[in-house]
This record gives C-alpha cells, sequence and structure tokens, in this order.
C-alpha cells in the first residue's frame, strides 16, 4: 500500500475507488467496505483509495477534544489498512477550515477535484460537509454530473449489533474486551515503555513490568485485572503469557495510577524497552486486600485462571 500526505502531489490514480472516514480501528464493519472496494475496482480494473483524516475530525470539531480517545494511532491504522489489501491510503490534515466546507464543495472542490473518483462507496450511516448535510442522495446526484457511481454499504451486524468504533470504544470501557476484539477482529492492543517502579512485586513472587503510555490520545481499558500476551524485542516478537493490572494498588498505596504487566515465565530486565500488550479478557476488579500476604494469594489465584483463559487464545 502507498501512503500519500499530500494532496498536491498525488498520483494519477486509475479508475479510482474511493471511500473516506477516519478508519479508527479498521474493524469488521470497515473491512467489509474495503472488501466491496476491492471488488469493484477489479470489475473495472481500477484502485482502491482510502482517503482519511488526520488528527481524528472529532478531535477537531468536538467542544473537549481531550476527552476523544481513539482504539488505533495512525501508524497503526496503516498497518492494519496495508494487511486488508487497500492499493492507496491518503492521509488528509483535518482542520476548523476544512470541516466549514459545505456538502457540496467537499464533494466539488476535494473529491472530485484531488481523486476523479469513478466510484465512491459509503457506509450506511455516511455524512460530510458542515453540518454533516451531505449524503448519499447528494453523492448520487453529484455523481451524474461528474461521472461516478455511488454505492452504500448496509451496516454490519455481529451478535445483533451495528460494528461501530464508537460501541468498541464503549465495550473497552467497559471492560467487555471479548466483544471489542470480536468487533475488531483482532485483539486490542496498545503499547508501553517499560519504566521502573517500586519493584515491590519482585519481592512477593510478581515481578512487573512498569508502563508508561506516549500516546495521550490511545483509549486505554479501565481499572482492573486483565489477562494478556504481551510481545517487543526482549521476546524476539514471540507472544508470551502475563496478567495486568491498571489501576492505584488500593493494598500498596492507593494513590497513583500504575500499568503492570507480569510476564509469565519470564525474568530479564527489560527497563527502557517498548512492550505490545493485546489485552483478551477483563479477570476482575481492583480490591484492597489485608496486606501482602493476602494480595499475593490472590495474585496466585489470578495466575491460575488467566492461565487457563489464554489457552483459548493459541
Amino acid at each position: 500500500m502507498k501512503v500519500h500526505y499530500d494532496l498536491q502531489n498525488l498520483p494519477p490514480f486509475r479508475q479510482a475507488v474511493i471511500t473516506t472516514g477516519a478508519f479508527d480501528g479498521v474493524h469488521k464493519g470497515h473491512l467489509q467496505i474495503i472488501q466491496k472496494m476491492k471488488s469493484i475496482a477489479a470489475s473495472i480494473q481500477g484502485e482502491t483509495v482510502i482517503i482519511s483524516f488526520h488528527p481524528h475530525p472529532r478531535k477537531v470539531i468536538s467542544s473537549v477534544p481531550g476527552e476523544i480517545k481513539q482504539l488505533t494511532h495512525l501508524s497503526e491504522r496503516i498497518s492494519l489498512l496495508d494487511k486488508a489489501g487497500v492499493d492507496h491510503l491518503v492521509v488528509v490534515p483535518f482542520d476548523h477550515r476544512f470541516s466549514n466546507m459545505t456538502a457540496e464543495e467537499y464533494v466539488k472542490d476535494f473529491i472530485v477535484a484531488h481523486f476523479k473518483p469513478a466510484h465512491i462507496i459509503v457506509g450506511y450511516d455516511h455524512r460530510f460537509g458542515n453540518g454533516r448535510k451531505g449524503d448519499f442522495k447528494l453523492l448520487e446526484t453529484l455523481g451524474k454530473e461528474f461521472q461516478f457511481s455511488v454505492d452504500e454499504i448496509n451496516e454490519q451486524l455481529v451478535n445483533g449489533e451495528i460494528v461501530s468504533s464508537t460501541l468498541i470504544r464503549n465495550c473497552i470501557s467497559e471492560k467487555n474486551m471479548e466483544q471489542a476484539n470480536n468487533l475488531l477482529g483482532y485483539p486490542y492492543a496498545f503499547e508501553g515503555y517499560v519504566v521502573r517502579g517500586n519493584q515491590l512485586g519482585r519481592t512477593i513472587g510478581f515481578p512487573t513490568a512498569n508502563l508508561h503510555i506516549n500516546d495521550e490520545e490511545k483509549l486505554i481499558p479501565s481499572n482492573g485485572v486483565y489477562a494478556v500476551k504481551v510481545k517487543g524485542a526482549c521476546t524476539n516478537g514471540a507472544l508470551l503469557n502475563g496478567m495486568m493490572n491498571i489501576g492505584v494498588r488500593p493494598t500498596v498505596d492507593g494513590h497513583k495510577k500504575v500499568i503492570e504487566v507480569n510476564i509469565f515465565n519470564f525474568d530479564q530486565d527489560i527497563y527502557d524497552q517498548t512492550l505490545i500488550v493485546q489485552v483478551f479478557e477483563f479477570i476482575r476488579g481492583e480490591q484492597k486486600f489485608d496486606g501482602l500476604e493476602a494480595l499475593k494469594n490472590q495474585l496466585a489465584q489470578d495466575k491460575l485462571q488467566t492461565a487457563s483463559i489464554l489457552q483459548k487464545y493459541p
């Protein structure tokens, strides 16, 4: 997949089959659109072109942009779209000027002027232009003028629910990782940089990697204990089983929020390294125990439960 960042230096796309959107998560609903694009492109000997926006439009138009958390940062989306077999990704800077374009201007001065599409595919709820006034019917009308055809994809349902990035974010926030991963089509993951903690876990037999998250926009699961797999340079790319705690550690100090991972059967110095954490299932909420011995006993039970759960995810 070729990635383009400069609208003024785009190649002449061949019979471009395009769609637009943030594509946060590149989930099963997005993949349905991509599959339709690939099918149409093959039938007209064209190329698939996804037009995505950075930063996420909601961060620009929201009155509280800091509250908008994303499933995937840009490099993750690029990797997922490449894996899906897209020919071209065009990353468009999204700002207030862009958001104020009327629906007609958006189609004529942006879509047609830069991409000269042969075909446009949109999702069932796609809206565009200032005030979200543009819709499928407007695209059909303008398509007759500018010689492009349009298809609308029906909603993708999983267990009776419409797949959307918002639904997946809600599942993660509500600790329903199994449903989130089912809607995504892959395990939800985030990156963390290993920093020094107080090394208490080592003294009770459960050494942990304390993680610092560099990406402030990344959605992190809610507080609690989770079954996870981790990988990084220290694992030679292999996925290792582990359990993760997110919270303030009420038994120990109860103040500073931490993200710590106990990697099973692993004992290396990995400070200053980056780990990728895949999150599979929620184990339990945070609890305050009556001393370190009670905490140690609970962690032993958590480890047994986590090991049993992760057998389902080879």
